[in-house]
């Protein structure tokens, strides 16, 4: 008897270990319960691709996923960048009284949709149609996180608003009778609002612009960053894209050459209309590095576009953004980027452009600092790992226990993608997680206090007042 338990437990173990040196599919194996579990000890775990029967929708979600998972070594090793340290900002407002679920329930007519995690399964409840599948791909990110941790993300309940124009305005709460504010989640903020930032859905692929999910979107613009040495480069700044959505943006047009005047700025406007007509062959990203300066323009509020441009190598001039997403927060002038005023303009983009040219190795360390920041900074893990500690953030300060509602739904990968065609399943192949992370999240670096904060806004704001002064250092 005891041999034959000896000999059950030496073959189990085979089992499993092959799973990892011969690569067996184990997915196959749905009703595993070994699936419930995994522990990686090496980089060649087990992989679970979308798990699509004969090409349709799963009438439930599948159990094929484990949905827990444990590291040989659980420590992190690696700190998370600094932009990290503004989740702390972010869930200031919450940090004393807690989230209830009155205040949760506050910030239900200003959101698209309602996310609710219990025990590692998402539900949605929807409330309003976004524009074009902005919900589907952030709801879809959302997912990607759930499989690239299993078992790690609490329980919780949020409300995520997909629009442009930020949500929750922070004078409405403000004085000693105000109401906390509702904790709504949300692409960008602002000095005057307390949306939660949250990273945008584009990572994981904007299908109606045909633009890949980032990975291979950020490959790309690098190897089209090499098609031109950067002295090479035609020396004019550029902006590409829809100029009416914004005053700032209508008032960049007036920067385009003429002939009368040339502000070293050549600005081409967009119709997407036409441009999907023509199969986007004439707004491919990776195409737009040519120039040795380019510029971004806030759209209604802040724009996607922001990383796609800093990642050109160029010296990127900012005109002035007043919004910002999760990522820039910590991008410094004359470091990361070039700052221009909305006020004189033209004026200011030229004054840039002369300087750049009559200092070619300073203009393009600006270029390539950005686009460093950009490449080290925002890896798809580093994305994940900002979504995981700032919903675990989140989580610990919800004062209630988080419950399915009535009129929300499961979903999972399978339920969302398994029933598409087209570009939009294509861009969700691409981008999903396909096993659990063989590395713990980054290690969250502390929050800033009053002084050090201080510190960084006044370093900043002494950088944007060299160059409206016109006294930057020529190096």
């Amino acid at each position: 008897m005891t041999s034959w338990i000896f000999c059950s437990i030496i073959t189990l173990v085979l089992f499993v270990s092959s799973t990892f040196f011969l690569e067996i599919d184990l997915s196959k194996f749905t009703s595993n319960t070994l699936l419930k579990t995994i522990i990686i000890f090496n980089k060649q775990q087990l992989q679970f691709p979308l798990n699509c029967t004969d090409g349709k929708s799963a009438a439930t979600c599948p159990s094929y996923y484990p949905t827990k998972f444990e590291l040989d070594d659980e420590s992190s090793t690696a700190s998370c960048p600094e932009y990290f340290r503004w989740i702390h900002e972010d869930l200031k407002p919450w940090e004393r009284s807690g989230i209830t679920r009155d205040i949760v329930e506050r910030g239900k007519n200003i959101s698209h949709f309602r996310l609710v995690i219990v025990n590692g399964k998402a539900y949605v409840e929807k409330y309003s149609k976004s524009f074009q599948t902005r919900d589907v791909f952030t709801i879809w990110g959302i997912l990607q996180l759930l499989r690239l941790y299993p078992g790690k993300i609490p329980d919780l309940e949020l409300m995520f608003q997909c629009g442009d124009k930020t949500v929750v305005n922070k004078g409405i709460f403000q004085g000693p009778p105000a109401m906390s504010p509702p904790p709504v989640f949300h692409y960008c903020g602002d000095e005057n609002s307390y949306d939660i930032v949250f990273p945008d859905w584009t990572f994981w692929g904007w299908a109606e612009l045909n633009i890949r999910p980032w990975e291979a979107t950020l490959y790309n613009i690098q190897e089209g960053n090499k098609m031109i040495q950067w002295k090479d480069r035609i020396p004019y700044a550029f902006w590409k894209g829809n100029p009416a959505v914004s005053n700032i943006r209508k008032e960049l047009g007036k920067c385009n050459a003429t002939d009368k005047q040339d502000w070293n700025a050549r600005i081409y406007g967009i119709q997407w209309l036409q441009e999907k007509a023509s199969n986007f062959e004439n707004t491919k990203l990776e195409n737009q590095c040519t120039y040795r300066y380019k510029i971004y323009a806030e759209g209604a509020t802040w724009s996607v576009s922001e990383k796609y441009i800093i990642a050109c190598d160029s010296m990127t001039m900012f005109i002035e953004p007043r919004y910002y997403d999760f990522f820039t927060r910590n991008m410094l002038p004359l470091k990361h980027y070039w700052p221009i005023s909305p006020k004189n303009m033209c004026e200011e983009i030229k004054y840039a452009v002369d300087w750049g040219n009559a200092h070619l190795d300073n203009a393009q360390a600006i270029g390539n600092g950005g686009t460093n920041y950009i490449v080290e900074n925002l890896k798809m893990k580093l994305v994940y790992d900002y979504m995981f500690h700032l919903l675990n953030g989140y989580a610990k300060l919800l004062k209630f226990k988080p419950t399915i509602p009535k009129g929300a739904i499961e979903i999972c990968s399978e339920s969302m993608a398994c029933s598409l065609r087209g570009v939009r399943k294509h861009f969700m192949v691409e981008s999903m997680v396909n096993s659990p992370s063989d590395t713990p999240p980054c290690a969250m670096p502390p929050p800033y206090t009053t002084q050090s904060l201080k510190e960084f806004l006044k370093e900043k704001e002494n950088l944007i007042e060299q160059v409206k002064k016109r006294a930057v250092n020529k190096g």
